[in-house]
């Protein structure tokens, strides 16, 4: 058997049993027009070669938002338009869709080749992104609101667009992935094994480096990610689950340890990182039992609820206030508590004229408070008067450019946020 032939028949033993699930028109509004789906071709710069399918629901309005849909292999544009709840929920909530086809035997998507992970590098994802114009361009679609959501091979699609294009993507939803990078091989075959089974595991600093070496230099906002994945997935195996939380929770600045756990239906755990809001930077959904069959009737809703799709404006946070004059940075921080440790979540925003290339943050700590651990800094020394030094991937910092920071730590009592911010020595502004 060739090799080619001996892959084909792996990747459908793999994952055909991803099949379509209930009929898209489902969930639609009661009297709701439904479109119809529609191939675009000349799109514009396809290099992974991929068909394109447009849903623009009769309810959208004149800057609509965009979710790309990506489909798992064997599976087809077409056949996750129809198969999956995302174009019934476009006609309620008035966002267009977005079908790419992978349009190769096997119909998967590269996420392993270098030219996949990296930012305009080439490859499936930047025809992907291309799509993302084209309707921007030709449909009026708000720039502000894109977003991607997939299944299987377009879950490891969706972690990659997410690193690659932190850019383009508010948020991205993945249903039984793997993280941005695990699959990644240099024989051409497409195919990992040691990350479909499980055997890769990385610290969080390792997996996050993976994403922010994708596109080198950039210091905007990532996107939020929401993570699926069932306890009894033999195709990718359930331990990527907890890889992919690593990797994100570290991209976004924000603990490991959830603000949030609950069950909000019968074998379902979920845990929400950062905040405990439905709109969380990371969330993840653990199914009890569940193999490689999602995403199952109700978990689209859920997802486009954490994109905010299922608002007509998207999540907002209070604007920040303007800056006292000759302050050289503004500082946000959340302090998450339990009985005797915490951890705090420290934005850092450079609010000065020049770029910062290497930063320092110092701070006092409240008394009995020490910390234990750090990520996205160097916390020296544990307690009192502390000095945070930037981590050697996001040292440099724009003006008006934001990172995360943050530590766990034990405490004796006083749970209160840390005082004295300062970046370089100059007084930060707090709140």
């Amino acid at each position: 058997m060739t090799v080619g032939r001996k892959l084909r028949t792996l990747l459908l033993a793999l994952f055909g049993g991803v099949v379509p699930l209930l009929a898209a028109y489902l969930l639609a509004a009661p009297g709701a027009q439904a479109a119809s789906l529609t191939e675009v071709t000349n799109f514009g710069n396809n290099p992974g070669n991929l068909r394109m399918y447009e849903y623009v629901p009769a309810s959208a309005g004149a800057h609509p938002p965009v979710l790309v849909a990506v489909h798992y292999c064997t599976g087809t544009g077409p056949g996750f338009y129809s198969g999956t709840e995302f174009a019934s929920l476009a006609d309620r909530y008035g966002f267009i869709v977005v079908y790419p086809d992978a349009n190769v035997s096997g119909q998967c998507f590269d996420v392993s080749s270098p030219q996949a992970l990296t930012h305009n590098g080439g490859s499936d994802p930047t025809s992907i992104v291309s799509m993302v114009s084209y309707v921007e361009q030709h449909n009026g679609a708000d720039a502000d609101r894109v977003y991607v959501v997939g299944a299987s091979s377009g879950a490891m699609m969706t972690d990659v667009l997410l690193g690659d294009y932190p850019d383009v993507f508010k948020a991205g939803t993945a249903f039984m992935g793997v993280p941005f990078g695990c699959f990644a091989t240099t024989d051409g075959s497409g195919w990992n094994s040691a990350c479909a089974n499980g055997q890769i595991s990385k610290t969080a600093a390792q997996w996050g480096d993976l994403v922010r070496a994708a596109y080198p230099g950039y210091t905007g906002p990532r996107p939020r990610v929401q993570l699926w994945h069932g306890t009894a997935d033999t195709t990718l195996n359930y331990n990527n689950f907890g890889e992919e939380i690593k990797q994100w929770t570290n991209v976004l600045g924000v603990s490991q340890t959830p603000v949030l756990t609950d069950s909000p239906q019968s074998g379902w755990t979920r845990t929400r990182y950062g905040a405990g809001g439905t709109q969380a930077p990371v969330e993840a959904i653990s199914l009890a039992g569940v193999g490689h069959s999602l995403p199952a009737s109700g978990m689209a809703a859920k997802a486009i609820a954490f994109m905010g799709l299922d608002q007509s404006t998207p999540p907002t946070s209070p604007p920040p206030t303007t800056p006292p004059t000759g302050a050289a940075c503004r500082v946000t921080n959340t302090v998450s508590a339990w009985n005797d440790g915490l951890t705090d979540n420290i934005g850092i925003t450079n609010t000065g004229s020049a770029t910062l290339n290497g930063w320092t943050l110092t701070f006092t700590l409240p008394s009995g408070q020490t910390i234990t651990s750090g990520w996205n800094a160097t916390f020296s020394p544990a307690g009192g008067a502390v000095t945070a030094k930037n981590a050697g991937y996001n040292g440099t910092l724009a003006p008006g450019a934001t990172t995360s920071i943050g530590f766990q730590a034990t405490h004796t009592g006083d749970t209160a946020s840390p005082t004295d911010f300062k970046l370089d020595g100059a007084a930060c502004q707090t709140g």
